[in-house]
């Protein structure tokens, strides 16, 4: 039997239950914030069970028998699979918040990899994502020039098969400790961040990223701070 490639349809999307997804992400916290390599298709198919995967103890199995049967490196392998589910989870986990939310639709299609949810007819594509230190500003600088942020947001992640120039919400977790990462976990928390935003969301307040002239796009910051 030929076995066919793993497509992003086939992931069934399911009601989360928060709570017990918050504890399973911070299962995560004792490791360090490490990527030993770029994302990478190979790699990427190796641990797309992640998407079928919430429990922190069956993903380090499926970790364990990937490793000895494609005999991979260990420790890189590791860590790039713990990076890809932590993000996946929590990234589903705040869009599940804002879909609950009065004024907030999911997209009728649930494999447009370009739209996430509308919030007052406005189409957006969720980005959850720790304060990026490549940007080279400190988190002052960033909050009194987000366009500028936003531009540099647009062009250094999601590249690749992932770049896209459509309407983009960001959503950016800081931590006065440093550990941005952990704040991803904080569901519950990140809940009253989404819900203030949705509730005083206003259009005319977006950004334009000015990527593509001939395509205008908005986004806008939701920033997550502690």
């Amino acid at each position: 039997m030929v076995s066919t490639p793993f497509t992003y349809s086939d992931i069934i999307l399911k009601e989360l239950d928060l709570v017990a997804l918050e504890t399973e992400l911070k299962k995560r916290w004792p490791y360090r914030d490490l990527w030993f390599r770029k994302q990478n298709d190979l790699w990427d198919n190796h641990s797309n069970f992640i998407y079928h995967t919430q429990e922190f103890e069956n993903l380090i199995e499926r970790i364990e028998f990937t490793v000895k049967k494609f005999d991979l490196n260990k420790k890189h392998f590791f860590y790039y699979t713990v990076n890809r589910w932590y993000n996946y989870w929590s990234s589903r986990a705040v869009e599940q918040i804002f879909t609950g939310l009065e004024g907030v639709i999911a997209a009728e299609n649930k494999k447009d990899r370009l739209v996430d949810f509308s919030i007052q007819r406005v189409k957006f594509d969720l980005k959850t994502t720790k304060f990026p230190r490549g940007f080279g500003w400190n988190l002052k600088y960033a909050q009194s020039h987000e366009q500028k942020l936003i531009k540099w947001l647009y062009l250094n992640q999601s590249m690749g098969r992932r770049f896209h120039t459509e309407n983009r919400l960001f959503l950016i977790v800081y931590s006065s400790d440093g550990y941005h990462y952990k704040l991803k976990a904080e569901i519950a928390w990140l809940r009253t961040v989404v819900e203030n935003y949705v509730a005083q969301f206003n259009p005319e307040q977006l950004k334009r990223p000015h990527i593509d002239e001939t395509k205008p796009a908005y986004s806008d910051i939701i920033w997550a701070i502690r």
